[in-house]
C-alpha cells in the first residue's frame, strides 16, 4: 500500500494565480512592514489558498505482478533421434513441476516444431519472440530451452533479444555422439539429356569415432541404382550422371551407414535436376500439295522445341519429261541422306498423305520399319491414297502399321469424337469442346475404313469407325490419323476444331515426351502434404505403396478423380525424400527443403546457444552424460544483478512491478476540518490585533 499528496483545486490554475500574486504580495508587504500580526495574517492567506489548491492524500492499493518464464520446447526431427524425445520429455515434467511451486513465476510453454520452409527449420528465437511479445520486457523472468543444440534462428547479439533476463539451454542427446552424413558439394540445375552431368559431394564424419577410412557411396537415379563408389570422408568426390529423360530427374546418393551413428537420416543427399531435351527433329513428307499440308507445317514450325526438315514430292518419277537436270529448279529428294544414313537422327517421321511411286525404293521402308522398331517414331497422316493400290500399307510398313485399308473411302460428312478410351488417354483427354456431346468441332468429310485394328482407337469417326490409332511398335511407337481433313479445324470452318492440342499431344507422344505416358505415376510435396496422382488408361490401379525417409511404408488410398486420373494426399510428419510405388511404377518426391538444415547437422552440441546463453547471464548444459541418465538442474528466483546459475541449478529473476488494484482519496481540507483550519488561522488573527 502507498500513501502520496495530490492537489485536486476549486478553480483553474489561471484562476488561482489571480488570486495568489495579490494574496503574496499582500504578505510580503506585511512581513516587510512588520506590523503587529503580520505572522498570524500571513499563516490566514496560506491557509486560505491551501483550502483552494484542496490538497488530497492518495492511498493506493498495488499487487506485484509475477514474472513471466518462457519454457521453449524443441520439438523439430533431428529431436527425434535415439533417446532425445524421451529425454526432453522427463525434463518438460520436471521443470514444469518445479516451475508450479514457484508462485512469482507466470509460465508460458511453447513447442517448436520444424517448419519445412526455407533452410532454418528449427527456429526456437522466433517462437520465445512469438510467446513473449505482449510481455513488458521489466516483466521477463527469462527463458528455458530444451533442445539439442541445433538451433537455426540465434541472433546476432543479445540485444536482438529486446529483454534482459537468464537464458537457460538445456541439451538432450549424449556427450560421445557419432554422426556419418553425405554432403552435396555442387550439382547442376539444369542439363542436357543424354548428356553426361557431374554431381560433387563429400562424406562428412563428426564426433570421436570419425576417421579416414573410405566409405561405400551408392549412386540412384530416378530410384536405380546406376553406380557405386568409395569415398574418403572429408574429401570431394564426382559422380558422372546422363540424364535419360526430359523434366525432373532425382539423383540420390547414399553412405554406407556406420552402426554406431545416431541416426542413417542424413546418410542421404539429393540433387533435382530439369532434364532438357535438345531441339527434337521431325521429318514431314508431303506426297504432293493439298488444303492440310500447311497445317502441319506451321503446326511443327511453330514449337519452339522442333527443327523441322520439309519435303513435297512435286515431281515424282512419272512426270520425267527429259528436262536435264541442270535446268530443274526443284531440289532432289535426298533418299539415300535421309533414310539410310541420318535416319536415326531424325525423333520422328511424318508421312502426310503419302504413296508409292517410285521415290523410296522397297528396301528403304525396310529400313523405316527396322528404325521404329529401334525406338523411333512414324505418324502416318492418310487420305485416300492410303486406301489405294500405292498405299504405304502394301510395303513392308505393313508389320509395323496398326490396321490396314479396306480399299473403301467414307465421305459422309462427321464430327470427330473420343472414344472411352480417348477420354483417359493423354492425347486426346480433356480437349477443348470435348465435354459436351456431341463435341463442339466443325465436321469432317472424308475417312478411310480400315479392317481389325491393332493397338488403342481415341477417336472415332462415322459409325464408330476407327479415326485416330495410336500404337507401339518394337520400342518405338506409331501413329495412323485416317483422314485428311484436320486442316479445316486450323481454318475455323464452322468454329473450327482443336487441332493444336491435338496435333501437338500426338506428335510429342510419339516422341515420348513423359508427361504423355498412358501409365504414370507422379507425386509433389505441397506443403507438409504429398500429393500422389496416378494416370491410367486402364481401371483401378489400386491402393500406393509410400516410403517415408525414416523407412516407414504406408498405403495410401488413391480416389478416382475421372477421366483416367487417381489422386491421393498424405499429411507427413518428415522432411525428405519420399519413395512412391503402384504396380510397377516409381515415383520420388521431396517435403521441405532439398538436404534440409535439420540433417545436414545432427549431434547434439552445447556450443551453438553457450555465447548467446552467456551473454544473457544464463547457461548451457547437458541433460545427460554418456550413461543416459538425465539430471534436471533446480530453479531458484533470483533478483537484481544476481548470478542466475549454479552448479546443480538455473536462476529465473524477479520483477519489482505492479499493478494498481484501487485508489482511496482523502481531501485535507473538506468537512469540519478544513473549517476548523481556516477559522482557527482567522480568529488568531482577530485574536492577535485585539491585544
Amino acid at each position: 500500500m502507498n500513501w502520496s499528496i495530490d492537489v485536486s483545486p476549486f478553480f483553474s490554475w489561471t484562476g488561482i494565480a489571480l488570486l495568489a500574486v495579490p494574496a503574496l504580495a499582500l504578505a510580503a508587504a506585511l512581513l516587510f512592514a512588520r506590523l503587529r500580526g503580520s505572522v498570524m495574517r500571513v499563516l490566514a492567506i496560506a491557509a486560505l489558498l491551501l483550502a483552494i489548491l484542496n490538497p488530497v492524500v492518495l492511498r493506493e492499493e498495488r499487487a506485484p505482478l509475477k514474472s513471466v518464464v518462457a519454457l521453449v520446447v524443441d520439438r523439430s526431427q533431428s529431436q527425434t533421434i535415439g533417446e532425445r524425445t524421451a529425454q526432453t520429455d522427463a525434463a518438460v515434467a520436471a521443470l514444469q513441476a518445479d516451475l508450479a511451486g514457484h508462485p512469482e513465476f507466470e509460465v508460458r510453454t511453447v513447442e517448436a516444431r520444424s517448419t519445412g520452409e526455407g533452410d532454418a527449420t528449427t527456429a526456437l528465437f522466433g517462437a520465445l519472440g512469438t510467446t513473449l511479445r505482449d510481455v513488458a520486457p521489466s516483466r521477463v523472468g527469462g527463458a528455458i530451452m530444451v533442445t539439442d543444440g541445433q538451433v537455426h534462428d540465434i541472433p546476432a547479439s543479445a540485444a536482438a533479444l529486446g529483454f534482459s533476463a537468464p537464458v537457460h539451454g538445456l541439451v538432450t542427446g549424449r556427450p560421445d555422439e557419432f554422426d556419418r552424413r553425405l554432403e552435396l558439394v555442387t550439382s547442376p540445375r539444369f542439363g542436357l539429356v543424354d548428356q553426361p552431368q557431374t554431381v560433387t559431394y563429400r562424406v562428412v564424419e563428426e564426433g570421436p569415432k570419425a576417421s579416414q577410412n573410405p566409405v561405400d557411396v551408392q549412386i540412384f537415379l530416378n530410384g536405380d541404382l546406376v553406380e557405386r563408389q568409395s569415398a574418403v570422408p572429408g574429401r570431394d568426390a564426382n559422380v558422372s550422371i546422363t540424364l535419360p529423360r526430359a523434366g525432373k530427374n532425382i539423383v540420390e546418393l547414399s553412405a554406407a551407414r556406420e552402426p554406431t551413428e545416431i541416426t542413417p537420416v542424413n546418410n542421404r543427399a539429393i540433387a533435382v535436376i530439369d532434364g532438357i531435351r535438345e531441339n527434337l527433329r521431325v521429318l514431314l513428307v508431303s506426297g504432293e500439295p493439298h488444303a492440310g499440308e500447311r497445317t502441319w507445317r506451321n503446326l511443327l514450325k511453330s514449337d519452339a522445341a522442333v527443327d523441322l526438315v520439309h519435303f513435297t514430292i512435286l515431281r515424282p518419277p512419272e512426270k520425267q519429261d527429259g528436262t536435264p537436270i541442270n535446268e530443274l529448279s526443284l531440289i532432289a529428294f535426298p533418299t539415300r541422306e535421309l533414310f539410310v544414313e541420318k535416319i536415326d537422327d531424325f525423333d520422328l517421321i511424318i508421312f502426310d498423305r503419302y504413296q508409292r511411286r517410285g521415290v523410296l525404293p522397297t528396301l528403304y521402308y525396310d529400313y523405316i520399319a527396322q528404325y521404329v522398331e529401334n525406338g523411333g517414331a512414324m505418324l502416318i497422316a492418310s487420305g485416300p491414297e492410303y486406301a489405294g493400290p500405292d498405299s504405304v500399307a502394301n510395303s513392308p510398313l505393313s508389320a509395323i502399321l496398326p490396321a490396314m485399308p479396306t480399299g473403301a473411302v467414307d465421305e459422309r460428312a462427321f464430327r470427330p469424337v473420343l472414344s472411352d478410351l480417348g477420354r483417359k488417354h493423354p492425347v486426346t483427354r480433356g480437349l477443348p469442346g470435348s465435354e459436351v456431346s456431341p463435341p463442339n468441332w466443325s465436321p469432317w468429310f472424308r475417312t478411310v475404313d480400315v479392317g481389325p485394328v491393332q493397338g488403342e482407337t481415341v477417336m472415332n469417326g462415322p459409325d464408330g469407325k476407327p479415326l485416330l490409332v495410336l500404337n507401339r511398335a518394337g520400342e518405338g511407337r506409331v501413329a495412323l490419323l485416317l483422314s485428311d481433313q484436320g486442316w479445316l479445324w486450323s481454318r475455323g470452318y464452322e468454329g473450327g476444331g482443336p487441332h493444336v492440342p491435338l496435333f501437338r499431344r500426338l506428335a510429342h507422344w510419339l516422341m515420348k515426351e513423359p508427361q504423355l505416358e498412358e501409365e504414370a505415376l507422379d507425386a509433389e510435396g505441397a506443403g507438409s502434404e504429398l500429393v500422389v496422382t496416378r494416370r491410367t488408361i486402364g481401371e483401378d490401379p489400386g491402393p500406393a505403396t509410400v516410403v517415408t525417409p525414416s523407412g516407414q511404408a504406408t498405403q495410401l488410398v488413391l480416389v478416382d478423380q475421372g477421366a483416367g486420373e487417381w489422386r491421393g494426399t498424405l499429411e507427413t510428419t518428415e522432411l525428405g525424400l519420399y519413395q512412391i510405388a503402384n504396380g510397377e511404377l516409381r515415383a520420388l518426391a521431396n517435403i521441405g527443403p532439398v538436404n534440409p538444415r535439420e540433417y545436414r547437422e545432427a549431434i547434439s552440441t552445447e556450443a551453438k546457444l553457450q555465447p548467446l546463453a552467456e551473454a544473457m547471464g544464463g547457461s548451457t548444459r547437458r541433460l545427460a552424460g554418456a550413461t543416459g541418465d538425465i539430471e534436471v538442474p533446480r530453479i531458484v528466483p533470483v533478483a537484481g544483478r544476481a548470478d542466475a546459475e549454479g552448479r546443480d541449478w538455473i536462476g529465473l529473476r524477479t520483477t519489482d512491478e505492479t499493478v494498481l488494484r484501487g485508489v482511496e482519496r482523502t481531501p485535507l481540507f473538506a468537512g469540519f476540518l478544513g473549517l476548523a483550519v481556516l477559522l482557527l488561522a482567522i480568529s488568531a488573527t482577530w485574536y492577535r490585533e485585539g491585544r
